[in-house]
């Protein structure tokens, strides 16, 4: 555990250093979700899991306040998706673009991989003690109850994702992600979809999101939330009620988000038992495991 909030304080202090430098808050959210896509200890980029068949496929997306948008989904071999989700964004006259599609534009731009850096031999030792355990009927028992092993294998959905205000009020999220293990080959959970993984609003904020991407779409998370802070709540008060909605309507167990308002002030809020969180706020840069509240 100790090892995965470490690389969520460099996350946010490579974003925070981004916007200190005068970067933009796409800029900084990008950047901080590269470092976790590339640390290979949380389920996005290297780290990501794999399907039933043993196939690595990665979602992102990306939006900011001035209505830059973009996503990919059920890519392979591109280890920083949300890079190539930026790239959508500004490239093409597209919002989302999906497997092999999204891929050739990976490979003019110099961003694909071998398979072999994102399906590895541990992971597919991995896959196939999960497996066992799904034939013998202990996990996963399929899938109408996948809740109860995020807090068994904290790696398991795991979604990676990132908020952030500049200096000129700009905001911006991106969210990444290798879905979850045992997943049927393309399967696209929320990460790519703007509005309930990912969503931005200028003058208003921005919102990550992570969990269990089918409920998550359901309830567009990430636009409650920034539609809650639309009508004066702050980030902290707006994630709380939204997931709080989220739970009356859809149940607990489901999600977890990361807020950010135009004022600067960050919120999280969760239904799951825990949550990984880490912040960057005027030169002071936190990580932390946060318990399941007991509001919600």
């Amino acid at each position: 555990m100790e090892e995965r909030l470490r690389v969520l304080r460099e996350a946010a202090s490579r974003g925070f250093e981004v916007l200190e430098g005068g970067g933009s808050a796409l800029d900084a959210v990008v950047e901080a979700v590269v470092v976790m896509e590339d640390s290979g200890l949380l389920n996005a980029g290297v780290g990501s899991a794999l399907t039933f068949d043993g196939v690595a496929e990665l979602d992102a997306g990306v939006m900011s306040g001035d209505g830059l948008l973009g996503a990919v989904a059920a890519v392979r071999r591109v280890k920083n998706p949300v890079v190539l989700a930026r790239r959508v964004a500004e490239l093409t006259d597209h919002v989302l673009l999906v497997g092999e599609g999204a891929e050739r534009l990976a490979e003019a731009l110099g961003l694909l991989v071998p398979e072999g850096v994102l399906v590895t031999p541990e992971k597919l030792r991995r896959l196939e003690e999960l497996k066992a355990r799904w034939r013998r009927g202990e996990d996963f028992g399929w899938l109408t109850r996948l809740r109860r092993l995020v807090e068994e294998y904290p790696g398991l959905f795991g979604t990676v994702g990132a908020a952030a205000v500049d200096r000129a009020g700009g905001v911006a999220a991106a969210t990444s992600t290798g879905g979850y293990w045992l997943k049927m080959r393309g399967r696209v959970g929320d990460t790519p979809i703007p509005g309930a993984g990912f969503y931005a609003a200028k003058g208003v904020g921005a919102c990550s999101a992570t969990g269990i991407g089918e409920a998550i779409i359901r309830f567009m998370l990430c636009r409650r939330v920034c539609d809650l802070i639309a009508l004066g709540l702050d980030a902290q008060s707006a994630a709380d009620e939204a997931v709080r909605r989220m739970s009356e309507e859809l149940g607990r167990g489901l999600a977890g988000v990361a807020a950010v308002d135009a004022a600067g002030r960050v919120g999280f809020a969760f239904n799951t038992e825990v949550m990984l969180v880490g912040y960057a706020r005027r030169g002071k840069v936190e990580a932390k495991l946060l318990g399941a509240p007991q509001s919600l």
